[in-house]
């Protein structure tokens, strides 16, 4: 079977809007996290929102459920824990990055049986979705949408300079909580799809492609997006056509576009010309 026929299939079409959903939110967010500098905290909410996978397996639970609850408490104590504790995010995200590890591990020896399911958390499988993990990745892509249309402006102050905004008077560590809170929300949704081991690099890889190609926080926004839906896009195709692993072809897909964004970036040949210029 070739062509458009293909799509006759319910689980092909749920994964089609689930990687131009999950693609374009988990790229959005993973602008936040590269323009702050915290790409660590997509690596720790990413093992956290599994931790709560699993332990929701473990009482008999959905696994969303659990996963939304850990993620989310995650990303809402990276902030306050930084702040209280007086040392940077990334400190705050290693330490519970170790506790979520930890969680994981006890609850993936706890669950009895084959781990079947649990390994399939692990690896991810945007082909096993349903209607209503997509309805799902449309209400929190909606959410995102709705958060950044509101507080455009005081998001791309927090993003881009966090002191200066603080100083003119925007609620600089609301709109942090705000984004991080948002940040833990889109991981732990795209988490059945992409998989635990791999939604990270989902959130990392077409953001740090958008930041090469451009300086505009809106530009960026909208190129990490397409490169977001282009690697699920492509990832799927390619999965279906050589029959791979879909999670781990978007994520080589996604990798691909980052080396490409790299090689053509304008923002790397300025810094050769002006390490030139300070050379002569």
């Amino acid at each position: 079977m070739s062509g458009w026929a293909v799509f006759h299939f319910a689980y092909l079409q749920n994964a089609v809007l689930a990687g131009l959903l999950g693609g374009a939110a988990c790229a959005v967010v993973g602008v936040f996290v590269v323009t702050m500098h915290l790409s660590f905290l997509g690596v720790g909410i990413a093992h956290a929102a599994f931790a709560g996978a699993l332990f929701s397996l473990l009482v008999g639970a959905p696994p969303l459920v659990g996963a939304l609850l850990f993620g989310l408490v995650t990303a809402a104590s990276v902030g306050p824990l930084a702040d209280r504790a007086e040392f940077g995010p990334d400190t705050a995200t290693g330490i519970l990055f170790s506790l979520m590890m930890g969680l994981a591990f006890l609850f993936l020896g706890l669950t009895p049986g084959a781990k079947t399911e649990a390994l399939g958390l692990f690896w991810g499988s945007i082909l096993t979705l349903t209607r209503g993990d997509v309805l799902v990745l449309a209400a929190v892509a909606g959410a995102l949408a709705a958060f950044l249309i509101l507080f455009y402006k005081e998001i791309q102050a927090v993003v881009c300079h966090r002191q200066v905004a603080q100083a003119v008077g925007i609620p600089a560590a609301a709109v942090t909580y705000g984004i991080l809170l948002m940040t833990g929300l889109v991981i732990a949704c795209a988490l059945p799809g992409v998989g635990g081991l791999l939604v990270y690099t989902l959130v990392i890889n077409p953001a740090a492609a958008a930041h090469q190609l451009t300086w505009r926080f809106r530009s960026m926004l909208l190129l990490a997006a397409a490169f977001g839906v282009l690697s699920c896009w492509t990832g799927l195709a390619l999965s279906w056509m050589f029959n791979l692993p879909a999670g781990a072809v978007i994520v080589l897909v996604s990798t691909a576009v980052f080396a490409a964004a790299a090689v053509f970036s304008p923002k790397r040949k300025a810094a050769r010309w002006t390490e030139k210029n300070a050379a002569a």
